[in-house]
């Protein structure tokens, strides 16, 4: 049996799609996957159990991408595609079920929507497939003699930017209410991500520097290893909460209620004001502090 499974370009939808991928593995677990996504998100699902390929989709003029997925795929007889980029690909290979998501921004939580696609309210949590190697890179990174705070400053627009010279002083309120703890620093690859990480690892000379140039898997590997995750709206917060990180979403004025965590112990935090309007500056860091502290005490350190 074969699967289409055609995901997103950027990295935080790619990870809320992954419950409906674990949800198609459970259902037909001796299905041969083949999994189209952007570059970016490629690498999350190296260890995916039924992979059989990754097609990455390189962005071309004219959308001469979507030509190439579908020359990639029209030599094979799909038994159920799965496209959730609302393509016309689909209906133009020899599939038994198709089902499409349509494109376009709607309101209302992203995974609800994804989870419609296949009919499953509640939508499936995301999840994250790990390689034992990834575990023990991850091990080396994140040591076990203290409980690890992870903190993600980075986002794809400096509007979800939370003011990066207030990470000391959030730092320093958990930290006197838990001396054992130490900061572990997030972010991507590229100039960019390490420009805007720099500032927190220069204010927390102690904190572990757990970025730039790890593999996704690696990345959601030390991220389960730490006791809470704090970051802006991004696909970093979105794979800690996949991770099962205790994951507190900073928002504004991106939405939580289109793009919150989705995990079992994610919570979010946004800027007061109209949604999609108030700027995250407006985050005060005794409020995340607060809201940091109890998320710890509910899920323990």
């Amino acid at each position: 049996m074969r699967i289409l499974f055609i995901t997103a370009t950027r990295l935080g939808d790619a990870v809320l799609s992954t419950g409906l991928l674990a949800y198609l593995h459970q259902r037909w677990p001796d299905a041969r996957f083949t999994i189209a996504c952007g570059p970016v998100a490629a690498g999350l699902f190296s260890a995916f159990p039924g992979l059989e390929r990754t097609i990455v989709m390189e962005k071309r003029p004219y959308d001469q991408h979507w030509f190439d997925l579908w020359k990639a795929c029209v030599p094979l007889k799909w038994d159920i595609t799965v496209d959730l980029r609302g393509s016309a690909v689909t209906f133009l290979l020899r599939s038994g079920r198709r089902f499409i998501m349509r494109g376009g921004r709607r309101t209302g939580a992203r995974i609800t929507h994804l989870g419609s696609v296949l009919g499953l309210s509640p939508p499936p949590l995301p999840t994250v497939w790990i390689s034992p190697a990834d575990r023990a890179k991850a091990q080396q990174i994140i040591p076990d003699t203290s409980p690890i705070i992870a903190f993600g400053p980075t986002a794809n627009w400096t509007g979800k930017i939370w003011p990066t010279e207030r990470y000391l002083p959030l730092w320093q309120r958990l930290y006197a209410a838990y001396p054992q703890i130490r900061p572990a620093i997030f972010y991507g690859p590229g100039e960019q991500e390490a420009a805007l990480a720099r500032p927190v690892l220069a204010a927390l000379p102690q904190a572990i520097d757990a970025g730039g140039h790890f593999s996704l898997t690696q990345v959601a590997a030390m991220l389960a290893r730490c006791r809470l995750y704090i970051g802006n709206d991004s696909g970093l917060m979105h794979l800690a909460a996949a991770a099962g990180t205790p994951t507190l979403g900073l928002f504004g004025p991106s939405r939580a209620s289109e793009y919150a965590p989705s995990g079992k112990n994610a919570r979010w935090i946004a800027a007061p004001g109209p949604e999609g309007e108030a700027p995250i500056a407006g985050l005060d860091v005794a409020d995340i502090a607060t809201a940091a502290l109890s998320l710890l005490k509910e899920t323990g350190i």
